[in-house]
């Protein structure tokens, strides 16, 4: 089985698709991530705990700073790049960045393994989910032609 993606675009032959704001965000963010591997990989190391957690709760809370970062911010800058690309205004791409950007600097602040309700654990979730919706509204806004 064969699946053909036909993108329909106005450049000319041999021209390249820029984008100029998702790529800000994935810089800014990937920063964030990169700070909260290097957590990761140093308690590991002063551990000496190879892989999973060996039963810290401070390893693992670390594991989950991380790895919630990197499933929040995939998706949102696969949501924002394909916007970007279909042409949605910068405005609302820079929208989903800020959010997206606010929500992975609270989140791991927030997120505790004595308390599930930290303020900053809901502004980094809820900020991203707005990131999120954002970027969905911009999608569907282009596949039924509204952008002028």
């Amino acid at each position: 089985m064969t699946i053909v993606l036909t993108v329909s675009t106005t450049m000319s032959k041999g021209q390249n698709m820029v984008f100029s704001v998702t790529p800000i965000y994935a810089l800014a963010v990937a920063l964030v991530y990169l700070i909260l591997w290097f957590r990761v990989t140093t308690l590991r190391s002063s551990l000496k705990q190879s892989i999973g957690d060996g039963g810290n709760p401070e390893l693992l809370l670390r594991v989950r700073q991380h790895g919630n970062c990197a499933e929040w911010f995939s998706f949102v800058l696969i949501l924002m790049i394909l916007a970007e690309g279909m042409g949605a205004p910068a405005l609302y791409l820079h929208i989903s960045g800020v959010l997206l950007l606010v929500g992975r600097i609270a989140h791991p602040f927030g997120l505790k393994t004595d308390n599930s309700g930290h303020f900053l654990r809901y502004v980094g979730n809820g900020t991203n989910i707005l990131a999120s919706l954002n970027a969905m509204v911009c999608l569907a806004v282009n596949l039924v032609g509204l952008w002028a």
